[in-house]
């Protein structure tokens, strides 16, 4: 079958739901265990879980069990994980590795609220890989790219921030604008609207906050022309939105407009990271930028995060110009699960095999997409992947609202009920972790041939 018209496009769809429906009655009955512990946390928890982003419909598995590149949920359904913690499990859950070194530490003490040697052995390895001299460890990616934000400020004297639609960079108000904003409310394709994710962001708070397309650098250079733009944070390969790679030449011309107007370009690497490559997609892609976001795959499974940059822009930290803080700021557990993460888990050749499986897994997902002529197309950066259900490339926020999400919902729930868990906000990815191995990387492509056999028969 080849999708060539509307009406063959309108059929898909149609089938599409009808998979829907039925998959929607098997979910409900194979996770009667979920349900109720679901209605049990509503009473306690909005919504019944600890973060808005772990609400799904028709409501969420609840796991019991982890290990290597598998869970188990409260029902004794196992399902291969290709969420993998939304990118930061990629030593896998309880690596080997990771589980001594915690393991080691507990006999140590877990929080001294004073440095340990720990804290600059990681400093260390991260400034290896990255290439940048200095770094100040925090709890997550938000605390990271506040952070970050709080010394472009600090080194510019400037307020505003620009920020590309359909960029996430975690959940503090100055980064939760045009996350992904209705299409209603989202202005101009070119010159996007400023719209808060959340209730509770000052109106100040937004006007300081410059929205503009990805993958448009004459954009980038119209709001940066004014001089009062302390930086420009953008994930370097957006991966809020699928995964949307930089059209070649981009982020070269965003490297040069920032120096031009002194503007500070921040790479929020929250989620590359080092399931980019050992250094990360600024290594990869070969653009520096001044200040640079880590956090998710760096720590094994552990809450942490890291920001690093230019020693010129950190010394600001070191004087007390701009100040970072933090109780658990590089805690001793974390840091002996980060170490092991990116000396023995984590390694070059591990992170090199994990990305060679991936390819496999993409380039079997995009053969039967192919022989089957569905509208879609696989994305892979590194060791995570994506099918997006369109036929042209995304490049930015407003091409992804034109995917079909219909047919994405569908997949995600066939995949799910035979043990295929991916993210379920259908604009993640998924990540092939250095502990999947060929037959768990492989299944997912399997299931997904059932999915389009049924969906095009």
């Amino acid at each position: 079958m080849s999708v060539t018209d509307s009406t063959t496009m309108s059929e898909l769809v149609a089938r599409a739901k009808a998979i829907t429906e039925r998959e929607l009655a098997i979910y409900t009955e194979r996770t009667k265990g979920s349900q109720v512990a679901t209605e049990r946390a509503r009473k306690v928890l909005p919504a019944g879980v600890p973060s808005s982003f772990q609400a799904y419909d028709p409501h969420p598995i609840v796991v019991k069990h982890a290990s290597g590149s598998r869970m188990i949920d409260v029902d004794d359904n196992e399902y291969v994980d290709y969420d993998m913690g939304f990118g930061a499990l990629f030593a896998g859950h309880m690596h080997p590795a990771v589980r001594k070194a915690v393991e080691e530490q507990l006999d140590e003490g877990t929080l001294y609220v004073t440095p340990c040697e720990l804290d600059a052995e990681v400093a260390e390895l991260l400034g290896d890989r990255y290439g940048f001299p200095m770094w100040r460890p925090t709890n997550s990616g938000t605390e990271a790219t506040m952070d970050a934000i709080r010394l472009a400020r600090g080194v510019t004297k400037r307020e505003k921030l620009v920020k590309v639609e359909g960029g996430y960079h975690g959940h503090h108000d100055e980064v939760m604008v045009s996350n992904k904003p209705a299409l209603a409310d989202a202005g101009p394709a070119d010159a996007p609207f400023s719209v808060p994710q959340s209730a509770g962001i000052t109106q100040g708070t937004i006007d300081d906050v410059i929205v503009i397309p990805y993958n448009d650098a004459p954009a980038l250079e119209r709001v940066l022309a004014n001089r009062d733009v302390a930086c420009f944070i953008v994930e370097p390969v957006m991966e809020n939105i699928g995964i949307c790679l930089p059209e070649p030449g981009y982020l070269e011309a965003v490297r040069e407009i920032c120096t031009k107007y002194g503007t500070l370009l921040i790479f929020d690497e929250v989620k590359t990271g080092i399931t980019a490559g050992l250094g990360g997609a600024t290594t990869v892609l070969g653009v520096r930028p001044d200040l640079i976001t880590l956090a998710k795959s760096i720590g094994g499974g552990f809450p942490v995060g890291a920001f690093g940059g230019k020693a010129e822009y950190m010394e600001l930290i070191a004087t007390g110009e701009v100040l970072h803080l933090g109780t658990y700021n590089g805690n001793p557990l974390v840091m002996a699960a980060t170490k092991a993460t990116l000396t023995e888990a984590c390694t070059a050749d591990a992170i090199e095999a994990a990305i060679a499986l991936n390819t496999r897994l993409v380039q079997a997902c995009q053969k039967i997409i192919d022989d089957s002529g569905i509208p879609a197309h696989t994305v892979q950066f590194g060791a995570k992947g994506c099918i997006t259900w369109s036929i042209d490339p995304v490049r930015n926020y407003r091409d992804y609202k034109a995917t079909d999400f219909d047919l994405a919902f569908a997949q995600w729930m066939h995949g799910i009920n035979r043990g295929i868990l991916l993210p379920p906000g259908l604009d993640e990815q998924w990540l092939i972790s250095v502990m999947h191995s060929e037959a768990d990387a492989m299944r997912y492509a399997d299931v997904f041939a059932e999915f389009v056999a049924e969906l095009t028969a």
